[in-house]
């Protein structure tokens, strides 16, 4: 695939027309564009007025089998009665292709946003990754990766040594902030924790709030401890989190058992996050979209900003986990 694609440089409307044309949709409307900065999502209505979404996934990312899977999971999910956005067959196969793109469509399911600070919407969401994870156990991803520390931190420091929009002046502060953060990471990490099937990328952007919680993008999806689908839905203070987080697990064991010796993972786990976007965005930096939507990643305050952030993130590395209220 060419670095063309990569960007998406050669995804013209028209393209996107034919290749829905292809499958026997015929667009009434124009395309519109949906927050995706990984991939190419656009929203249309056809002929008869039913509204659709179409996903062009970003080419060099992930594999055929690898999409597949994220699919099949989303069929496995819906077919528990999950309330999961998932794709459309055509001829019996979601992943379609065309012009060298692999692309889905999935039906338009609108709602309000997830409130993230509401305890009741919280409640039911857990139960629902509960359900989620009822499921995600009962097979593997055998092509999909497992959350760990090659893919989200040694990767990512890689990417950082050669990068040139690190400034000069800062790399070598900046390097060993990092390398201070994965031994902190390291430390804390467990080899081996169980891991299932996730939505894996399960923040309050990716709910939808109808007559109840709907999820939405799956495209994160991989193996890893159960905790990463809950760690995201908690804010605010420590207080607050903890509070939070008993309500989760306890809603979450409804259906599906929680090992509370997961929790000492959360810190960890929002450091290899911080870690991974980063480099993220240097990997992207190529697609236009990228240096328009983050234009601060040139300036040496942002980098000096990172690097703060790092050495904090170690310290409360260094702290003991959340701990729950003691249940007599």
């Amino acid at each position: 695939m060419n670095d063309q694609a990569f960007t998406f440089q050669t995804l013209h409307p028209d393209t996107i027309m034919d290749a829905l044309f292809e499958q026997g949709i015929r667009v009434d409307s124009g395309l519109t564009p949906l927050n995706s900065y990984e991939n190419r999502v656009y929203q249309f209505q056809d002929e008869d007025r039913q509204r659709f979404v179409v996903k062009f996934y970003r080419p060099q990312r992930w594999s055929a089998d690898q999409i597949q899977e994220e699919h099949q999971f989303a069929l496995d999910l819906v077919a528990d009665d999950v309330p999961v956005a998932a794709p459309i067959k055509f001829n019996g196969q979601t992943l379609l292709s065309h012009q060298g793109f692999y692309f889905a469509v999935f039906p338009s399911l609108g709602g309000r946003q997830f409130e993230a600070d509401n305890i009741d919407q919280m409640e039911w969401v857990a139960r629902y990754l509960g359900r989620i994870h009822q499921t995600g156990r009962k097979s593997a991803f055998t092509s999909r990766p497992v959350i760990g520390i090659q893919e989200y931190l040694l990767e990512p420091r890689q990417v950082f040594e050669t990068s040139a929009l690190i400034p000069s002046g800062l790399k070598a502060d900046f390097l060993a902030a990092t390398d201070g953060l994965i031994n902190a990471v390291i430390a804390r990490w467990d080899n081996n924790v169980k891991t299932l099937r996730l939505h894996g990328d399960c923040h309050a952007g990716n709910i939808f709030w109808r007559d109840g919680p709907l999820f939405v993008d799956l495209d994160d999806a991989r193996m890893g401890p159960a905790i990463q689908d809950l760690w995201m839905l908690l804010n605010g203070d420590k207080a607050e989190q903890r509070m939070q987080l008993e309500t989760i697990i306890e809603a979450y064991e409804e259906f599906s058992p929680f090992n509370s010796d997961e929790i000492a993972l959360i810190e960890p786990l929002r450091a290899m996050r911080f870690v991974y976007y980063l480099a993220w965005l240097i990997r992207r930096w190529d697609d236009p979209a990228f240096p328009r939507n983050f234009p601060w990643l040139t300036g040496e305050d942002y980098w000096r900003n990172q690097i703060s952030t790092f050495i904090e993130q170690v310290k409360v590395l260094q702290e003991p986990p959340l701990q729950l209220t003691p249940m007599y």
